[in-house]
């Protein structure tokens, strides 16, 4: 039989909570919860302000994948009585450390949201800025990166990037493209309607190529495989600093069953504490994904649930 959808990418494999018996080394019964905090804890010593933290995080229920609405540089600058400039140079540091502390931890998928695309409604001086900040982070970075296994990704209509943003943005990405640890994923002239948009083109400009446009169906799965974040698992939790509360066109499609998580901290104030703050916050969350805490899917049929369903249908007719 013909593939249906033969426009649809592969998809990617979805995630789930990490359990206990995923940690067990091969041969032995034996569950070692060190192998997947060393790295961190090896940043860390008895005393440190962060040690705690690190010893209450439960390893076999990280998020897989964390987006982070990095703002407040602005603000942290007004306070200072600096330049707006210096709030995004400010930020650079939370960056690496947000970077490094994923690493660490074994998070799978770290999403920076860098750069909206209604970003570009600021002063020209300032997206410049933004743009050699940008530059800078990818040019001295990069050995770190690459230390650490980690790769880099870029989404958004990269396109509209300046030529030389955009080569250089391209190398870091290639340059890291074997790498297999923590994947990066920095969201630059990135809007999640423009994301949405971009998927259903792409997939009526396939199914235009091959001939099957009168048949095509779209669903929701032919939508997620065409997005930008295809290959990665959904985010399961998603911070914002500076205490604003709203999502900012960032993922919209994928942050459907995400858990918000936002903090008062400006971002160039962000720490690893801040982090793991978060962390413990999100693993302390009853995720039911719109069911019901530890009940079977489906309706009840007999006892107790159905005798309730029936005398809430009752008083509804009599109402």
């Amino acid at each position: 039989m013909q593939n249906p959808h033969p426009y649809r990418r592969s998809s990617p494999q979805p995630h789930r909570p990490a359990l206990p018996g995923d940690f067990l080394i091969p041969g032995t019964l034996l569950y070692h919860k060190e192998l997947f905090m060393k790295a961190l804890l090896e940043a860390v010593q008895p005393g440190d302000k962060d040690w705690n933290l690190v010893q209450a995080i439960d390893p076999t229920r990280l998020p897989a994948h964390i987006a982070v609405i990095m703002d407040g540089n602005g603000r942290w600058a007004d306070r200072r009585r600096l330049p707006r400039v210096a709030g995004h140079k400010a930020g650079i540091g939370p960056v690496r450390s947000t970077v490094e502390t994923c690493a660490r931890l074994g998070v799978k998928v770290l999403t920076l949201y860098a750069f909206s695309v209604e970003n570009w409604k600021r002063p020209r001086a300032e997206v410049e800025t933004l743009w050699r900040l940008l530059r800078y982070y990818l040019k001295h970075e990069l050995p770190d990166l690459q230390r650490n296994d980690i790769r880099l990704q870029a989404i958004g209509r990269l396109d509209a990037l300046p030529p030389q943003v955009r080569r250089e943005l391209e190398s870091g990405v290639e340059a890291t493209s074997s790498n297999r640890g923590l994947l990066v994923n920095l969201a630059i002239n990135y809007g999640g309607r423009a994301e949405i948009v971009d998927a259903v083109n792409a997939v009526l400009d396939m199914a235009r190529l091959d001939g099957s446009i009168a048949s095509l169906r779209i669903d929701e799965d032919l939508i997620a495989t065409n997005l930008y974040t295809a290959t990665s698992p959904d985010p399961d939790l998603l911070i914002r600093t500076s205490g604003e509360m709203r999502i900012s066109n960032f993922l919209l499609w994928q942050i459907a069953y995400a858990e918000l998580y936002v903090t008062e901290t400006l971002w160039p104030d962000f720490t690893r504490a801040d982090l793991l703050q978060a962390v413990l916050e999100y693993q302390k969350r009853d995720r039911r994904y719109g069911g019901l805490s530890g009940a079977p899917a489906g309706r009840p049929t007999s006892g107790a649930g159905a005798a309730s369903d029936d005398s809430l249908i009752a008083a509804l007719r009599s109402s």
